[in-house]
């Protein structure tokens, strides 16, 4: 077994002479080179883990050439003789670090993470917050790098004046700490004792009969996709997500039913929808056909892909509702159209257990005791409720057309 300091020197004149076997150095104890009848040479490191008992174990440096030369070799050598006696496995260390680097890289993990989701309504905000706020900000840091400051550095980086976005982007980030610590892919979470972001303050704005006639009778100018979503959205009370993501297999125009499935549901449970005939009649002109199509996105754009394009055609209707003639309007948002339809329930003298079936609201009548053993689904009622809203509706848009 040859034996000898290995330099550039020795390491060239064994190349020259085509030398092959181990030579190992004489200054570093466990440091050698393999000279291979190919040419090709290796750098390793021969060492035992736990004392003379232990098995020997051998761990590749690198290969001889361009980054290892002998001297970045020595110098490799004796950084990993230092880890050894730290009781730090070599091999063990740089599988963490591949993990780190690949794995365990935010960017790779979030993707994970959001694979791992079920209900549809929770991936989407999951993957919103995620590519607008956190992504940009922790890169591919490895998970188990990132503390409490880089997460900081996520909600300095969104506007202030984002409340209901900061809270939004802290309960997914959260929940994503949360799931590494149950994998045992990190110890503990960054964000354990981080105060929440303040609750948004409850909106209580509704829209007036005026105002939802001039909302519905500029819809017709605006998306072809955003109008009958606005449309829909006054008509059934649905939230936004719901009715932009509804297909038409959701649908059964013989019964005149929508069936929001568990998995597009906010809260997980399913909700029948009664049609009155406003919202028929909207999906009547989006068929085009006496007969609904039985597959496919009713709301899918040129490029096939969901309507997105909310806050663009939210500022044209806006625009077009101030030249309409009328008083100015205040300040709006879709999801108001929700609360106008609950408000206007409570006008009409719909009963609220109805009014929270309708809504799909799982708190109030329907929380504690009365959620788990009334099982009435209120379909009679609600269908009464809908067909009193369509006609309330109907009188509103043809008030002033």
């Amino acid at each position: 077994m040859a034996s000898g300091k290995i330099t550039k020197r020795s390491v060239d004149a064994l190349i020259a002479t085509h030398f092959e076997g181990f030579v190992w150095d004489d200054g570093i104890k466990g440091f050698g080179a393999k000279f291979s009848k190919s040419g090709a040479i290796v750098y390793v490191l021969q060492f035992r883990m736990g004392g003379r008992e232990s098995s020997t174990r051998r761990y590749t440096i690198g290969n001889h050439g361009s980054p290892w030369t002998p001297t970045m070799a020595r110098e490799e050598a004796q950084r990993l003789l230092i880890l050894i006696a730290q009781g730090i496995d070599p091999a063990e260390a740089d599988r963490q670090r591949r993990r780190e680097a690949v794995d365990l890289a935010f960017a790779n993990y979030a993707a994970k993470f959001e694979r791992s989701l079920v209900k549809q309504n929770w991936r989407n905000l999951v993957s919103r917050s995620l590519k607008l706020h956190v992504t940009p900000v922790l890169g591919k840091k490895p998970l188990p790098k990132i503390k409490r400051h880089d997460i900081v550095a996520v909600f300095d980086r969104m506007p202030p004046a984002q409340i209901a976005n900061r809270r939004n982007v802290f309960a997914v980030l959260r929940r994503l700490f949360r799931w590494a610590v149950s994998r045992g892919d990190i110890d503990r979470s960054p964000m354990d004792g981080m105060e929440t972001p303040p609750a948004v303050k409850p909106r209580d704005r509704w829209l007036s009969d005026s105002e939802l006639g001039r909302i519905w009778r500029q819809t017709y100018h605006v998306h072809r996709c955003f109008g009958p979503i606005i449309r829909l959205l006054i008509v059934t009370g649905q939230r936004r997500e719901e009715v932009a993501s509804l297909s038409w297999d959701e649908l059964d125009q013989a019964e005149q039913i929508w069936t929001i499935p568990s998995n597009r549901a906010k809260n997980g449970e399913p909700n029948i929808v009664p049609l009155n005939a406003l919202a028929i009649q909207v999906l009547d002109d989006l068929a085009c056909a006496p007969l609904w199509p039985r597959h496919g996105k009713i709301f899918a754009t040129s490029s096939g892909g969901g309507f997105t394009g909310y806050h663009k055609c939210k500022s044209k209707l806006d625009d077009l509702i101030s030249c309409d003639g009328g008083e100015p309007m205040p300040a709006w948002r879709l999801h108001d159209l929700r609360r106008t339809l609950a408000t206007g329930f409570q006008r009409l003298g719909v009963r609220f257990e109805v009014t929270e079936a309708i809504l799909n609201h799982v708190g109030g009548a329907r929380a504690g005791v009365a959620g788990i053993y009334q099982r009435h689904d209120w379909k009679p009622e609600k269908r009464e409720a809908m067909n009193m809203w369509n006609d309330h509706v109907a009188r509103v848009i043809t008030l002033e057309a």
